[in-house]
């Protein structure tokens, strides 16, 4: 995710530092007027952080943090803060359209000449649809749910269907949440009875009746045009197997949710550049090497077809097993290592809650170092000659792992807790032995309940 280092905000002497916001999240869209961004949230308390999700025509072009000083920002402040960031990508699609920008970016927007292309090419596929399902994968968080089918019941996309999935839910909320969803007559409902994120896509993949199926998570609230950007990717790539978009912050409230996010988020540096995963591009990066990560669980869609030709996702990964995570990322690696295309397409936007509070942040640490290495075992006991290609990536994993210009870790304030980054690693020591167990307890369920 493109994102600029953020001056650090010196303290108010005014204004208590307990009674700071860390931060919010805003768009802001380059070809209109830019308004000026306020300090104060709304309690009154200074906000000292500004997440700008930048647009032109719409299409994002990066996530950029800037410094709010505590009379906040006007217009030109922000055009020039935007400017520093992402005005090079500004400038070439506002060329691209017919329209030539000063030497200083200006804050009361721009007009073009001509309808811009990345309008024009979305108007063509949604004349044109292709049928998507969307399988929302949930588990007694009826709430959040409920947010997640509001803002997929308001997307810009004429051939949409929803399926919920319930995963072995111990009250009735989801099912009254959908049943009240369903009435706008694109909403189903089914449960998976035994516990396990890739139980409950896979049933979803067996439910549904389109060839595009698409995955959110319950957690996140999707751009009005996700779906119109994820078919445009399929449109422009009919060779694509699965197509990725980018997950973004829905907040950045509290210490714990901008830690996450100078983690790298959910993007990890992949950033706002469309691009092509294949055999054709293994040299620039290995399949067998996600970071940054070809794409996320939370914004997902793939062909039928191939999830059926993978055997669906490994049901010994995944959030509700030992493993804790991962089934996507061996879903992306085994689509590549079969000679397929997957396609990022940036524009494809989600909007993710992440955890509040310092003991979730934790837990998600451990829970992704937990699912690396699980996914590694996976991947090497369904392919034992996979080793040879993983040594060779053994000297950039360290260098990742540890290096000053780390892609996990190098960019990291000098305050991020060493606790987390050692969470981190110690939930790596334990994957292999998590994936094992997982896979004994997979073959235990399936035994009971029937191969499904």
């Amino acid at each position: 995710m493109t994102r600029v280092p953020a001056a650090r905000v010196e303290p108010d002497r005014a204004v208590d530092s307990a009674a700071r916001v860390p931060g919010f999240v805003t768009d802001v869209e380059m070809s209109l007027p830019l308004a000026g961004i306020s300090a104060r949230h709304a309690d009154g308390r200074l906000r000292e952080r500004v997440w700008l999700l930048v647009r032109v025509f719409n299409e994002p072009v990066g996530l950029v943090a800037v410094a709010l000083p505590a009379d906040g920002l006007g217009p030109d402040q922000l055009a020039a803060a935007v400017d520093d960031a992402v005005g090079t990508r500004i400038r070439a699609r506002a060329l691209a359209a017919g329209a030539t920008l000063p030497a200083v970016l200006p804050s009361g927007g721009f007009t073009t000449a001509r309808i811009p292309d990345f309008l024009a090419e979305r108007e063509k596929v949604l004349a044109n649809a292709e049928p998507i399902t969307v399988v929302v994968c949930t588990r007694n968080r009826p709430d959040v749910l409920a947010r997640c089918l509001n803002a997929l019941l308001a997307q810009e996309y004429p051939q949409l269907r929803i399926l919920v999935v319930d995963n072995a839910p111990c009250s009735g909320g989801a099912r009254q949440v959908a049943a009240s969803a369903a009435a706008s007559g694109i909403v189903s409902y089914v449960v998976e009875p035994r516990p396990g994120l890739s139980r409950a896509r896979n049933r979803g993949v067996r439910a549904a009746s389109t060839d595009l199926v698409a995955f959110i998570d319950d957690d996140e609230v999707a751009d009005p045009y996700w779906l119109a950007e994820l078919a445009r990717a399929f449109r422009r790539h009919p060779e694509a197997g699965a197509v990725t978009g980018v997950i973004v912050p829905a907040e950045l409230e509290t210490p714990a949710q901008v830690m996450f996010e100078e983690f790298g988020g959910h993007s990890k540096g992949r950033g706002f550049e469309p691009a092509v995963f294949s055999p054709a591009s293994a040299h620039l990066q290995s399949p067998l090497y996600p970071l940054p990560p070809f794409g996320a669980g939370g914004n997902m869609v793939f062909r039928r077809t191939v999830l059926e030709s993978l055997g669906g996702f490994d049901n010994a990964l995944g959030a509700g097993t030992p493993a804790k995570g991962a089934e996507d990322t061996m879903a992306f690696t085994r689509v590549l290592l079969g000679g397929g295309t997957i396609v990022y397409q940036p524009s494809a936007v989600v909007r993710h809650q992440h955890y509040r509070d310092f003991s979730g942040l934790s837990n998600q640490m451990h829970g992704y170092g937990v699912g690396l290495t699980a996914f590694y075992t996976g991947l090497v006991l369904s392919d034992p000659k996979l080793l040879v290609g993983l040594a060779r990536l053994a000297r950039t994993a360290a260098r990742d792992m540890v290096g000053r210009d780390s892609r996990r870790s190098g960019r990291l304030a000098a305050q991020f807790p060493p606790e987390l980054l050692a969470r981190n690693r110690r939930g790596m020591l334990t994957g292999p032995w998590a994936y094992l167990r997982s896979r004994r307890q997979e073959r235990r369920s399936a035994a009971g309940h029937g191969n499904r």
